[in-house]
């Protein structure tokens, strides 16, 4: 099938599904008749510009971001990937190191991410401090500072 059509039938399933994966996705696609790889599935989230947002039944859902917004995004997550220096967690807090002067861009990012498990973000200049409910959450904000790092 057509690459429009598929990736019209991929908003279609992310908008009524909480969709964590791209295995969770290529595995919806295939039970609506599309054969379709990872790697395709990998293409087509680049493409659309999904993000993943906080969900309400699992930690994370693919998201749509508007296309005006998209090549605001992108620079965003690649500048973040550039100027993030190491990210840890300790406790109920995550402390993110950033090249100096770059740490406000940083909170943005970790800000736009609208996690519920963070209870706020501040920044200096070279230090982010998010603080989070609990080290559960703290490590659930690690890992997904670690999935826009890679």
């Amino acid at each position: 099938m057509a690459r429009s059509s598929r990736q019209a039938k991929i908003i279609e399933i992310i908008n009524k599904n909480e969709i964590d994966t791209q295995e969770e996705l290529v595995t919806a696609l295939k039970k609506s008749g599309f054969n379709v790889t990872q790697a395709t599935i990998s293409r087509d989230i680049k493409e659309l510009g999904l993000f993943k947002v906080s969900g309400e039944q699992k930690k994370y859902k693919y998201a749509i971001v508007e296309n005006e917004n998209l090549g605001y995004v992108n620079k965003i997550n690649n500048l973040f990937k550039d100027v993030v220096i190491s990210a840890q967690a300790i406790m109920n807090q995550v402390v993110i190191k950033t090249i100096k002067g770059s740490a406000g861009i940083v909170a943005e990012v970790v800000d736009r991410l609208a996690m519920t498990n963070v209870i706020g973000c501040v920044f200096g200049v070279d230090t982010v401090l998010v603080v989070t409910e609990s080290e559960i959450s703290a490590k659930l904000v690690l890992a997904r500072i670690n999935e826009i790092l890679v």
